[in-house]
């Protein structure tokens, strides 16, 4: 009499020789994500008035130049749920090989063309937004923010990622 235990064998072998074969089996190494969104600030705390730099970089990590880039910024739920935190984008420069850029559209929305116009293979962009805290704001709460980006290559494919977040800046009283 035939074993139940190896026929379940073979047909789990067979079945993870086909999927092999056409390349469904799952990869044991991690690729990159095609194109990869990250956040970074100058400081971890501000007091009201101050000022912090927030930077987004996009790094292009397929083998196709980044032909553009649609990103979104927005408060995070715990961030609108403090009225008395006031706050807002003043400032926005694309880091070049030459120093810095004037950049236009410093947020919620269309921050993507920030980054200029192609990223090629292997490159990053990186846009910094000055988050300007009102002299009157409240103090104690985090701000924080979270995006969402689209990126098309140069091979006809694209890519969305998110929510990607913001470190938190505490509004700390003076």
């Amino acid at each position: 009499m035939r074993s139940p235990l190896l026929r379940r064998l073979g047909l789990t072998a067979a079945l993870a020789f086909v999927l092999a074969v056409f390349g469904l089996a799952p990869n044991a190494s991690a690729d990159p994500a095609p194109a990869g969104l990250t956040f970074a600030t100058d400081t971890a705390t501000t007091t009201p008035g101050g000022q912090v730099q927030l930077s987004m970089t996009i790094t292009n990590n397929k083998t196709y130049d980044i032909w553009f880039v649609y990103q979104t910024i927005d408060p995070t739920w715990l961030t609108t749920q403090r009225p008395d935190l006031k706050y807002s984008f003043t400032g926005c420069s694309l880091a070049t090989a030459s120093g810095s850029t004037p950049c236009s559209g410093t947020g919620p929305n269309n921050l993507g063309g920030n980054y200029g116009a192609t990223i090629p293979p292997g490159q990053s962009r990186t846009v910094t937004l000055t988050l300007q805290v009102a002299a009157d704001s409240g103090c104690n709460g985090n701000i924080g923010f979270y995006s969402y980006f689209y990126a098309e290559f140069s091979d006809s494919t694209n890519i969305s990622g998110g929510p990607v977040y913001t470190p938190e800046t505490r509004v700390l009283c003076a």
